[in-house]
């Protein structure tokens, strides 16, 4: 079976259920969005170390979960319970703990991880806005929105650990401390 169907050459698509749709449908564009967020976190997930490497890679699954119920919405076998949202909800109290988190503005790109983190953060409160207006036009999985909205801000809290942990370690500190003392030689 080859890759390409050319169903999609005149702009439309089918969603699981076999609905054909536009390309710009409200939906495509959320399946589109989520596909793209679930990117990003490979993107992250290929630098990041093997703890982290394993939660991405359930966040992904459950993001594939998430794609299905979108086009499938009347599979019950899609639906989001509250457990999902409350493991990411443990994992962000877990982080938070672990680190004074600075209350201003961040800065992004304080390391690449964060960096790659915060791009994923971005397109989780893309794809969060996305789903509001396919529950307005369609209906949508409440609790997968729930989780939508808690991924983006365990995303953020992960990346700012990450910067956290950048900063802490000893060839950054040592990085620190010349450039601390070269300034002062430069002074005198």
């Amino acid at each position: 079976m080859k890759i390409y169907t050319k169903n999609g050459d005149t702009g439309k698509t089918s969603l699981m259920n076999g609905i054909s749709v536009s390309k710009s449908d409200d939906r495509i564009e959320l399946l589109g969005t989520i596909d793209e967020l679930s990117s990003h976190i490979g993107l992250a997930k290929v630098i990041a170390s093997q703890p982290l490497q394993d939660r991405l890679s359930q966040i992904q699954k459950a993001l594939i979960q998430m794609m299905a119920g979108i086009a499938d919405p009347r599979n019950l076998n899609y639906r989001f319970t509250k457990e999902e949202t409350f493991m990411l909800e443990e994992e962000i109290d877990r982080l938070e703990g672990l680190f004074p988190r600075a209350k201003e503005f961040v800065l992004y790109g304080g390391c690449e991880l964060s960096a790659r983190l915060d791009v994923a953060r971005a397109v989780a409160r893309r794809a969060e806005r996305r789903f509001r207006k396919v529950a307005q036009n369609y209906g949508a999985d409440s609790k997968a929105m729930q989780y939508i909205n808690r991924l983006s801000d365990y995303l953020y809290i992960t990346a700012r650990y990450a910067d956290y942990k950048a900063s802490a370690e000893p060839d950054e500190g040592l990085r620190q401390e010349v450039v601390k003392n070269v300034m002062k030689s430069l002074a005198k």
